[in-house]
């Protein structure tokens, strides 16, 4: 990708090659939301903690593999948004500033199979938008929901959120939503760096996947899995 050779560029000649600018654009996961819990008896809130966030792990995994080269991290991320409203925030959280690559994850929030086509045109338009400014893209596929109400919530309200991300998960639903953005996706010709499938082969292998979620949010350490496969997608395409 196109992202490395800057890097790389900015590397051999710190002075004369422009900043690097990663941005991420997506939900809760990427906002960095952690644990679910209950406010009142009709609104949940999570743990925010964005330096435990994949983007947050990517910027220390350039630091490692190039500590010269200033990586500037772009948080697009909004809990609770799906592809509709990643779209309509486009100009204002990404655009403006220019990045060099934008990595776009939804899917989680827009688990309405009455809605697909809007989640398609949305995808759509802001893998449009995104390379008619030149920005490279790649398409991240999310973790996987939980599969089963884990015995550790223990908020009836969190147990009910929980239970509706159940149902969505078991009867592939977000599959076929995934499905969909990666069509999108490939018609275009991004990189789509396919963590939804580790999860998938994470879980048919035997893990107990949910012990790895507060429900749909992903523990601190499986991070890593985003933040990796990532960079890994920049330096194989």
């Amino acid at each position: 990708m196109r992202i490395i050779e800057k890097i790389r560029a900015k590397q051999k000649d710190l002075n004369g090659e422009p900043s690097i600018g990663i941005a991420f654009l997506g939900d809760s996961v990427t906002q960095g939301c952690f644990e679910d819990y209950e406010v009142s008896p009709t609104e949940i809130q999570t743990v925010f903690d964005s330096e435990k966030g994949y983007h947050a792990q990517i910027k220390r995994i350039f630091n490692i593999l190039c500590p010269s080269v200033p990586i500037n991290i772009i948080n697009g991320g909004i809990s609770g948004n799906g592809a509709v409203n990643g779209l309509s925030r486009l100009e204002r959280d990404i655009l403006r500033f220019s990045p060099d690559l934008c990595v776009v994850c939804f899917g989680l929030n827009d688990c309405n199979l009455e809605k697909l086509n809007d989640y398609r045109n949305a995808m759509g338009e802001i893998f449009d938008r995104l390379l008619i400014e030149d920005i490279e893209v790649i398409f991240l596929t999310p973790n996987m929901m939980s599969t089963e109400v884990s015995c550790h919530i223990q908020s009836e309200l969190c147990r009910k959120s929980a239970q509706h991300c159940v149902s969505l998960q078991n009867a592939g639903v977000l599959d076929t939503v995934l499905d969909v953005a990666k069509e999108e996706a490939r018609k275009r010709n991004i990189p789509i760096c396919d963590c939804y499938a580790i999860w998938k082969k994470l879980y048919e292998s035997g893990i107990k996947t949910t012990d790895l979620l507060y429900v749909n949010h992903p523990i601190p350490p499986m991070h890593n899995i985003f933040a990796w496969e990532l960079v890994k997608t920049m330096f194989e395409m």
